[in-house]
């Protein structure tokens, strides 16, 4: 497959963020020239502005089916009351069904790559593999049966899901041990060792609340992070969601670990959460800061142009400070920061690298006139403003037409609500 995208302004985040102005050609999986390009390709798109895939770092797929079911509740109720007693009675299907509306909604907002952890996770390593959204799909441990399976087939179903989805392209095996309150120390190091065992990714929240905190302190003496370091989990390849009650100490052991937080400001401020993640402090020590959307069972959405404009606007009130969380750091964060640190040889518009694009339409109300491009795709920018999207050099949405059935997936999502919730 080839597409050709032409009179285009080209956001690359090369390392001078350069924003050119011309045509970029994809061939496979590749971006193979840019510039001015007058031969013919497959697909032909015109007049966009061209950004890498934007990478959500933290989510759970199949939520999405949780979408507005139990808000404007505190926390531990919502949890206890909403939430863990309709999971209890999840299905293969039903995780099939609701991990396909994800994808749909992600892709149709320009989500090119996620990072998620949840029950059954094989059958939606299955589902990204199927629609071809990039996926590091974290298998959940946890010290309790899961609506999959019995607690002590965890490790092992763990293992046997690391070693089918070891080489594939498309599909990252990650380890998902859930947190501290949920997975004792000895299953946080078995946890840690399979993921080293395996050179895969591990992801796990971390200091989400100010309850998690103090009950941690309280059972082990330590705090969550000094629980996860002492488990052997502070790593390069370690994904840390949240990170919201953080000390000066903690941020600093964070950036020399050169671990990850994934932060998430929608759901946290939708839950209340109460502390803020420090950003200024971990962009200062030069830590991984990407940002997440969290579940739509606590964000609603999984939209990460809003989570863009939260995480900037968040933090200018929250510090007083307008120069706080600007327009390209926050932008960096969505793409650049998380390529890296997830290996992906994509998140810079440039020759040779993986085609993993998003195409913004410029015909937009909300972003004429642009005196720049960056601040538009933050602070100005919405969902319904992205018209084409591209994963491994295919072409999943084209002028916002679905490649996918679109009405049989909300259908089956609907059977899925009525199965679920009914009372």
């Amino acid at each position: 497959m080839s597409i050709l995208i032409k009179n285009s302004k080209i956001v690359t985040q090369d390392t001078k963020r350069r924003i050119i102005e011309g045509d970029v050609y994809i061939e496979d999986d590749r971006i193979v020239e840019i510039g001015k390009i007058s031969h013919e390709a497959d697909f032909l798109i015109k007049n966009r502005i061209v950004i890498p895939g934007l990478i959500n770092m933290h989510t759970h797929l199949p939520m999405t089916l949780f979408r507005g079911y139990g808000d404007d509740m505190k926390l531990e109720e919502w949890l206890t009351k909403k939430i863990w007693p309709v999971e209890a009675k999840l299905r293969k299907k039903h995780i099939a069904s609701g991990t396909k509306l994800a994808f749909i909604e992600m892709i149709s907002t320009g989500t090119t790559c996620c990072a998620d952890m949840y029950f059954f996770e094989d059958e939606i390593a299955n589902q990204a593999k199927k629609f071809g959204m990039r996926c590091f799909a974290g298998f959940s441990i946890l010290d309790f049966d899961t609506p999959e399976m019995k607690k002590e087939n965890l490790m092992k179903e763990c293992e046997k899901f690391l070693r089918k989805w070891k080489n594939d392209e498309i599909v990252r095996p990650v380890v998902a041990p859930h947190s501290v309150y949920t997975c004792s120390p000895e299953t946080l190091k078995k946890a840690g060792e399979i993921a080293r065992k395996y050179n895969v990714f591990l992801h796990i929240h971390c200091s989400e609340t100010r309850k998690e905190v103090y009950d941690c302190v309280k059972n082990y003496g330590v705090r969550p992070l000094q629980q996860i370091k002492k488990s052997g989990l502070l790593k390069r390849k370690t994904i840390l969601a949240h990170c919201c009650w953080l000390t000066r100490e903690e941020v600093n052991e964070i950036a020399k670990s050169k671990a990850c937080v994934a932060h998430n400001p929608v759901s946290n401020m939708k839950l209340a959460t109460g502390g803020f993640t420090p950003l200024p402090e971990l962009l200062e020590k030069n830590a991984f800061v990407t940002l997440g959307t969290d579940g739509a069972a606590s964000n609603n959405k999984l939209d990460m142009f809003e989570t863009m404009k939260f995480c900037s606007l968040v933090h200018k009130q929250h510090r007083w400070d307008a120069s706080v969380a600007d327009a390209q750091q926050v932008f960096d964060m969505a793409t650049t920061n998380a390529y890296r640190f997830l290996g992906i040889d994509g998140g810079v518009i440039k020759e040779g690298k993986k085609a993993d694009l998003v195409c913004i339409n410029v015909k937009s109300p909300n972003l004429i006139p642009c005196h720049n491009v960056i601040s538009n795709i933050v602070y100005s920018a919405n969902s319904m403003n992205v018209s084409d999207v591209i994963i491994n050099g295919k072409l999943l949405m084209n002028d916002k037409k679905m490649r996918f059935d679109v009405e049989r997936i909300y259908e089956e999502v609907e059977k899925a609500k009525e199965e679920l919730f009914a009372q």
